[in-house]
């Protein structure tokens, strides 16, 4: 059965949060609350004149699964802000091709996509039309049904709307305007270019349009924009004003972020997460060679190699060669790699399938089917967004990588890993490239701005590229290859000049060669001294590419120090236990719940104190916690399930529809139902609140109920904390036999990853994340770097479940700053406050578990609350070295 991810649910999450935010307050402050609520620095919300509808972006690299979290983010839109049973969605693709893979996946029972939205809307409640489909669309379909069109935004983006067929006026659509009125004149009129139209005549000059464009308009649609970052100029903009959409979201890896257009990010997702997450293949082995014949051997063999791992898998893969072709008057055009194939790597030419803009053999193709025969695809550059197979493992390009536009397409496909599973064999958890160019950091180097462009971070890219072993005399060994990063060489040619005053050290070499040029090899880092001096040989764009290549090599040797990448290990940390009978189980911020006994729903009062409705002659309105919000009624011009209302619905009709909607894990059933059989009467009787506003406001009155039931459910776990934490009992220990890892290659580390000169040289990782050059929490990651006693740190995640250390509270988890081994093998946990939150009710709940942690490891553990300067006027560098010891 498809599960989300862990970072899709994540970045679900907050979208629900922004919109529900947005919903009581602005868009702005509820965008810079979602901010706050990833622990993440605000950046200014942008309303690119949309006023306060909602216009969000939500950022995922290739792989990411974009358009599946799409399909779930209808729903989230649906109940946290559009709060309507059944919307309507107008979901923008950037190509046709696009349009048709997404059109038949949503139309497809079965598909993930597709599943998505009939698990919340229903099999009969869901209609989903191409754009070409629209007059299928019935009034009574409204409101009754949720309507996903799919198509391009081009269709739509135009300057003058007469004559396009979004736009014009059609007879299949007049019965969708009987009887609107429009008196905010948000629908397009009638005017003299459009005479033209069937069946208009001058009189119906001034009239509503019955277009297609218009009636998106007249209900408000929720707006998905696939691939958004090509649609950010002010003819798209004009575009979707034209709709008046209720809210968009975008989905792309590679965001706007320029100044005049850049998209509002409200998530953000790394790599890393999905590497993390099992959802691309990471690393990519890179291979260079000297030439393209060499280049297609060892793709060759890598893909027989894969194939044999394959063979050990429980689930099938087929892995997959593609190869990139000149075009056809260069070297190496389609023909003669085939037949270079067939005659000399004597490849069965049943295998081979070609995949241009001529000859399309993977057109009815299953590759996924074990009778498939197809092991090679060679393409030019015909594989755009929108192919894929993850049974792609190998990219194999004879033309120059650099001046191969479509090589981040190309690669993108072998990135995505097959049922977004870990495999058993570790060879079939990376990508491989095989390019024809003899330096490696030049290749490297493009290789890393193509992933850049595919969403990831420099950072990243650095971290998941390695170098190959070109001499493939060992690949049928049945062995697999150990990624071993070592100190990267970088070489230049430079022209002598006078004022250049580079000397030989450790770590650069000097050669003079002849035409008034040097060769110089610096095995490392190459320093801010020498960096100065080699740019100093070039001006121009050159001295730009020189710049941008040393940083990146740079980069490679940060990568390449780290511990993680050299075959160490962090050590195991040992984790808060409860006894449960003779057993011991991990402690959970549930557990607080039951510390002493169960608690029950029912014993607390079944009551709304802070929700109110007030209605007037057109509107219900919802004071919340002092949140004013405001629902139109439903009439004639607006899309409402008016059959709630008229079909005289009862008390236990909204019973039943509200417990699933607030129905939370490890609550009782029969609890819920009893406090919503208390809650409804106490609202329609005590309160004396109109059952018809109640049903109008049912999703902000879902919300209000979900809200109390998490205050008593916190109240309940607040007492249990302070029993388990304040009283001494042998019920909790802290067990080396249920342990946290950091594991080498598993830190899904989100942007913005720190980039300042200070280098840190005892972080595990390649990667440090949130990290300023600046402040008093940088301050302390550099004592913890230098003090003697530290063999590594981690600055610890939040909210990456499986990847970062983490003590429970009685309401969510407690994620420390920084965790660290020392050399005499015991571990430091360091959670650095500043002055003003030291001694708050949330620090010192923090202070408590992690010293009940420490407390009960038997000395192996030790927990640090550091603050700038504590109550004896220690620093923190002194702090750390008295707890040591």
């Amino acid at each position: 059965m498809f599960a989300l991810k862990d970072y899709q649910n994540r970045a679900l999450a907050s979208l629900s949060h922004f919109l529900n935010e947005a919903k009581g307050g602005t868009v702005a402050e509820a965008f810079k609350a979602s901010y706050l609520k990833q622990e993440l620095d605000p950046v200014l919300y942008r309303h690119y004149d949309f006023g306060e509808m909602p216009y969000v972006c939500m950022r995922l690299p290739t792989g990411g699964g974009k358009t599946v979290l799409a399909s779930y983010a209808v729903s989230v839109v649906q109940k946290a802000y559009l709060e309507q049973d059944y919307p309507v969605v107008l979901w923008l693709v950037p190509t046709n091709t696009i349009r048709e893979q997404t059109l038949e996946a949503l139309k497809t029972v079965g598909h993930p996509y597709r599943q998505a939205l009939e698990n919340e809307f229903g099999l009969d409640r869901l209609r989903v039309f191409d754009v070409g489909e629209v007059t299928q669309i019935r009034r009574q379909d409204i409101g009754r049904k949720t309507l996903v069109i799919v198509g391009t935004l081009a269709a739509l983006r135009v300057e003058d709307t007469s004559g396009r067929k979004v736009y014009v006026h059609h007879e299949d659509f007049e019965p969708h305007f009987v009887g609107i009125t429009d008196p905010d004149y948000r629908l397009e009129r009638i005017s003299e270019k459009d005479l033209q139209e069937n069946g208009l005549r001058r009189e119906d000059i001034g009239k509503i349009k019955a277009s297609f464009a218009n009636l998106l308009a007249l209900h408000q649609p929720l707006v998905i924009m696939d691939e958004a970052h090509n649609a950010r100029t002010k003819l798209t903009f004009d575009t979707l004003k034209r709709l008046h959409p209720a809210c968009i979201v975008e989905f792309t890896a590679t965001p706007d972020s320029s100044v005049t257009s850049a998209s509002n990010i409200l998530y953000r997702c790394s790599a890393s997460e999905l590497k993390a997450e099992n959802m691309i293949k990471l690393p990519i082995v890179l291979t260079e060679h000297n030439d393209w014949q060499a280049a297609v051997r060892d793709a060759v063999l890598e893909g027989k190699k894969l194939a044999l791992a394959a063979q050990k898998e429980t689930d099938f893969v087929r892995p997959i060669v593609l190869l990139q072709a000149d075009a056809k008057n260069g070297e190496v055009p389609v023909e003669v790699l085939k037949t270079h194939l067939i005659e000399q790597l004597h490849v069965d030419e049943r295998e081979i399938a070609i995949a241009t803009g001529k000859q399309r053999e993977l057109d009815g193709l299953n590759l996924f089917s074990p009778a498939c025969p197809i092991k090679y695809i060679i393409t030019i550059e015909a594989l755009k967004e929108g192919w894929d197979c993850s049974f792609a493992y190998v990219f194999c390009s004879v033309k120059d990588v650099r001046s191969s536009k479509d090589a981040e397409q190309l690669l993108g496909r072998v990135l995505r890993m097959p049922h977004a599973k870990r495999r058993s064999s570790e060879a079939l958890n990376r990508a491989y490239a095989h390019l024809a160019s003899p330096d490696f950091a030049v290749v490297a180097k493009q290789l890393t701005d193509k992933l850049i462009e595919m969403g990831f971070e420099a950072m990243e890219a650095a971290v998941n590229i390695t170098q190959g072993n070109s001499n493939q005399s060992d690949v049928f060994d049945g062995q697999d290859d150990v990624v071993v990063r070592t100190e990267p060489t970088i070489h230049f040619e430079v022209e002598i000049k006078p004022d250049l005053t580079l000397e030989t050290s450790t770590n650069v070499i000097i050669t003079p060669t002849a035409h008034n040029t040097f060769s110089i090899e610096v095995k490392g880092e190459v320093s801010p001294e020498t960096k100065t001096q080699l740019l100093k040989t070039v001006t121009g764009p050159q001295k730009q590419q020189l710049s941008a290549q040393i940083e990146h090599h740079n980069l490679r040797v940060v990568v390449a120090r780290a511990p993680s990448q050299s075959g160490k290990s962090f050590a195991p940390l040992p984790q808060l236990c409860c006894k449960q009978s003779e057993l011991w189980e991990l402690l959970d911020t549930d557990a607080f719940l039951h510390w002493r006994g169960e608690w029950s729903l029912l014993e607390y009062p079944a009551e709304l104190p802070n929700f109110n409705l007030v209605q007037t002659a057109h509107t219900f309105e919802v004071d919340m916690d002092g949140k004013k919000l405001t629902y139109r009624l439903a009439d004639q011009n607006q899309a409402y399930n008016l059959d709630w209302v008229e079909g005289g619905h009862t008390e236990n009709d909204l019973l039943f529809w509200l417990e699933p909607q607030v129905r939370q894990i490890g609550l009782i059933p029969s609890q819920l139902r009893g406090f919503l059989a208390k809650l409804i009467p106490y609202l329609t009787k005590s309160r004396g609140l109109p059952l018809t506003g109640l049903v109008r406001s049912k999703y902000v009155l879902a919300r209000a109920v979900r809200e109390q039931i998490e205050s008593y459910r916190q109240q309940a776990a607040d007492k249990g904390f302070q029993y388990a934490l304040f009283e001494e009992t042998d019920d909790l220990e802290t067990r080396f036999d249920h342990v946290f890892e950091f594991s080498p290659g598993y830190y899904p580390a989100r942007p913005p990853f720190y980039q300042g000169r200070y280098r840190f040289s005892r972080h595990f990782y390649p990667e440090i994340e949130d990290l300023k050059e600046d402040g008093e929490e940088f301050e302390c990651a550099k004592l913890i770097d230098s003090h003697p006693k530290v063999k590594y740190w981690i600055r610890n995640l939040v909210n990456r479940d499986g990847a970062a250390f983490r003590l429970p509270l009685a309401k969510n988890w407690f994620y420390p700053d920084f965790v660290a081994e020392l050399v005499d093998g015991r571990l430091l946990v360091v959670e650095y406050k500043g002055k003003v939150y030291a001694t708050n009710d949330d620090s010192r709940e923090k202070r408590a578990v992690g010293e009940l942690w420490a407390r009960k490891s038997g000395g192996q553990c030790l927990f640090l609350m550091a603050e700038k300067k504590n109550a004896q006027g220690m620093g923190v560098f002194q702090q750390i070295d008295e707890l040591i010891g």
